[in-house]
């Protein structure tokens, strides 16, 4: 596939962005074997195709398996994967488990899906991981899934918590990582667009428009509308964190604190001066 220089361009930015994550991070590291989830969403395909590119210019060696998990919803057309992966000539495992069943028997209708979903979902995905002997697992969250997770938890989960680009697992087996942790959703789907990846949609929970994370989407993508560079913005506030301007006793000490308890920024930083207007946001960590 001849790609055009405006698609070179955009795949050097998300190989960039990846880049910066992994080594930020220490996702990866030598002799690492990552399997890759791929549901056959545009971020899972873009997920494994810029770790495919990086795989071949990366300084460490490391080991990459895709991984499907079929769960047997109506219509899910089971030939697309096993195809597309031939035609990588990737290390592929295609699990078939019908968590579609379970769900639609156990969630009564009208209600969301998600929460059971991705219980079993991940489940099995740290059990294919045990099996393989992978230990590390690559999901294709992206910055704007991470900024999403944050505003859904403070507004309806009551947590100042968001989506890490990289945890350990409760079993204390694996590490997940999320390589697209600095690349927009915009440029993701620009870039699915123009590879023509063969996209599969999600029959399960894709048409529940009511759903909190779908309504934080939406919230999201108003704001940056009309007040571009926000997205960006909450981004980098998720890794410029002051425990002393919170409220949070656990993380800062203030029953004790004293006039000589050094604050970083102190009152200074109630006098910051306005956000700087679009356009003129500073975000280095991007660049």
């Amino acid at each position: 596939m001849t790609l055009s220089n405006t698609v070179l361009k955009l795949r050097r930015s998300l190989e960039s962005r990846v880049g910066k994550a992994i080594g930020d991070y220490r996702m990866i590291e030598d002799g690492d074997t990552i399997l890759v989830c791929v549901s056959g969403g545009k971020d899972s395909y873009t997920l494994l195709n810029i770790l495919l590119g990086l795989q071949q210019k990366a300084p460490v060696k490391f080991r990459l398996i895709a991984m499907n998990l079929d769960q047997k919803q109506p219509g899910f057309p089971a030939d697309v994967l096993p195809r597309y992966f031939d035609s990588l000539a990737i290390e592929y495992r295609i699990v078939e488990a019908d968590t579609y069943a379970i769900v639609k028997d156990k969630i009564p209708a009208g209600k969301t899906t998600c929460s059971l979903c991705s219980r079993l979902r991940r489940g099995i995905i740290y059990k294919t991981a045990k099996e393989l002997g992978a230990n590390k697992i690559a999901l294709g969250h992206h910055r704007d899934d991470m900024v999403h997770t944050l505003f859904l938890n403070i507004l309806f989960g009551g947590k100042l918590k968001a989506m890490p680009p990289k945890l350990v697992t409760d079993d204390k087996a694996h590490m997940v990582i999320r390589p697209l942790a600095y690349c927009a959703e915009s440029d993701i789907a620009k870039f699915a667009r123009a590879m023509e990846f063969p996209i599969i949609p999600c029959n399960l929970c894709g048409s529940q428009e009511n759903l909190q994370r779908q309504k934080i989407r939406e919230m999201m993508q108003d704001w940056d509308k009309r007040f571009p560079g926000r997205s960006e913005a909450a981004l980098t506030a998720l890794q410029n964190v002051v425990p002393s301007h919170l409220a949070d006793a656990r993380l800062f000490d203030f029953q004790n604190l004293a006039l000589d308890t050094p604050v970083e920024e102190g009152d200074i930083a109630f006098d910051m001066p306005e956000m700087p207007l679009s356009g003129t946001v500073q975000i280095s960590l991007l660049a």
